[in-house]
């Protein structure tokens, strides 16, 4: 898809199925590709029209070619060659990737798990790399026991939790501001509100006091994607229709309001604000996608 030309304010696109999840190219010569997810059996999930292939195959599982199902994952974005996945079964691993010798005109590329850790006393629901302590080692996950933890792969003996959830609630999903990497937010399974919370150890003596919560949503919350480009500005998607932009530069303050909120035409599933891009949002809906100019 292209957006070159005069541009609107909104585009919509429409799919034969469900879209539950979506995300923008990174690629600085492909900036309005975006990649469509499914969980309809009977469709192919959609990268557009370059032909794809596998090029390595990771199962930390020994003795079994299938591994434990695996709830996410997270590229390193300092070293391209390191990969965090997580899993139910209480772990995360930290993948090596190897690029070897080029065969014909394909790269022969392997992996090996540089290591894997028990991350949590249930099942891992996310994990993700933090731009602090150069941006290589660091990285925090979340999961069933409602509890976020910090990890440095140079003191793997010890973690740090750094928020825990007053009633225990598990949390599905948590994401660094990219500019500032002192604070991140998560949110709790069937919860209307947004946590927000930091990694600074001044806050991690009281890890069960947020810095800011984000509740303005009606319905659960779905989706949440910080700014590429500032480190003030969050938006959050809701099965309420709605998707809020906030502004939390006057914390610690409570933030009360949104500073933009637009209505789709259904429960949003996903949210994602693109890298190269800032100026435009991407929600799913339905089978729909919609890009927004913000």
């Amino acid at each position: 898809m292209s957006l070159h030309g005069k541009r609107k304010e909104i585009y919509k696109y429409e799919a034969p199925w469900t879209v539950y999840a979506m995300n923008w190219s990174v690629r600085p010569d492909k900036r309005f590709r975006l990649a469509l997810g499914s969980f309809v059996e009977e469709y192919n999930n959609k990268v557009g029209e370059t032909e794809t292939r596998l090029e390595c195959l990771l199962n930390n599982n020994k003795n079994s070619d299938f591994c434990a199902p695996l709830t996410s994952f997270d590229w390193n974005e300092v070293d391209p060659n390191l990969l965090g996945t997580s899993s139910i079964d209480t772990t995360c691993t930290i993948w090596g990737l190897e690029t070897g010798q080029v065969l014909g005109r394909v790269n022969l590329v392997s992996g090996h798990v540089k290591t894997q850790l028990i991350a949590h006393d249930k099942e891992v629901y996310d994990i993700s790399f933090s731009r602090a302590g150069g941006g290589r080692d660091m990285f925090a996950s979340v999961g069933a026991d409602g509890s976020v933890r910090m990890f440095d792969l140079r003191h793997l003996e010890h973690s740090t939790i750094i928020y825990e959830d007053p009633q225990h609630h598990p949390l599905l999903r948590l994401c660094w501001n990219k500019q500032d990497p002192n604070y991140l937010v998560t949110m709790a399974m069937d919860s209307m509100e947004v946590i927000l919370f930091s990694s600074n150890p001044i806050y991690v003596r009281v890890p069960c006091t947020p810095v800011a919560r984000l509740n303005n949503h009606r319905a659960c919350v779905n989706g949440i994607a910080w700014a590429p480009h500032s480190s003030c500005h969050i938006c959050t998607a809701a099965e309420d229709h709605q998707a809020l932009i906030w502004d939390i530069q006057q914390m610690p303050r409570a933030i009360e309001d949104p500073i933009l909120a637009y209505t789709a035409e259904g429960e949003i599933n996903n949210v994602q604000w693109a890298t190269t891009q800032p100026d435009w949002i991407a929600i799913c809906y339905n089978n729909c996608l919609e890009i927004l100019r913000v």
